[in-house]
């Protein structure tokens, strides 16, 4: 399978708020938006000079699966930017698409922003998101609990 990235744009925002509404994505993926119109104007502030975010969509065979971004992004920081992704196909689960997608993600960040910690949190019960940091060379530095569930704090040292 062919994974590749694209540009985010007003209307693939919009697929991914409705396809990421599924739930088994938001048992797994806290998500700060709560209407299509909170995650415009998300999507609408990353592309202001000066945005902490920078997100790309992700295509596999070129059928467009889910989205991958770093945020809080500031290369002075400790570290300094964390990264989440979600790829809303649930048929494509289990196949490798995210690992890629963020390898190739972590890439482009290191080569356009120069950002080399870079940090994850995930829930310590979702195990295919471990298996993704970790594949791209992520390491738990903490575990610990949050509002009753375990969730660990991930850190890829240099990218």
């Amino acid at each position: 399978m062919r994974i590749t990235l694209g540009e985010r744009t007003e209307d693939t925002a919009a697929v991914y708020f409705r396809r990421a509404q599924s739930p088994a994505i938001r048992r797994m993926l806290p998500q700060r938006a709560a209407t299509l119109e909170e995650a415009l104007a998300d999507f609408r502030e990353t592309q202001e000079p000066g945005a902490k975010s920078f997100g790309r969509t992700v295509y596999a065979d070129g059928q467009y699966v889910g989205d991958v971004w770093c945020y809080c992004m500031d290369p002075a920081g400790d570290p300094q930017a964390m990264v989440s992704y979600c790829m809303f196909e649930q048929a494509l689960w289990g196949r490798g698409i995210a690992s890629e997608a963020l390898g190739l993600f972590l890439e482009e960040v290191r080569g356009r922003f120069g950002l080399e910690r870079i940090g994850a949190f995930t829930f310590m019960e979702n195990a295919g998101s471990i298996r993704v940091l970790e594949k791209n060379g992520f390491r738990l530095e903490e575990a610990f609990t949050e509002d009753g569930v375990a969730s660990g704090y991930y850190l890829r040292a240099s990218i």
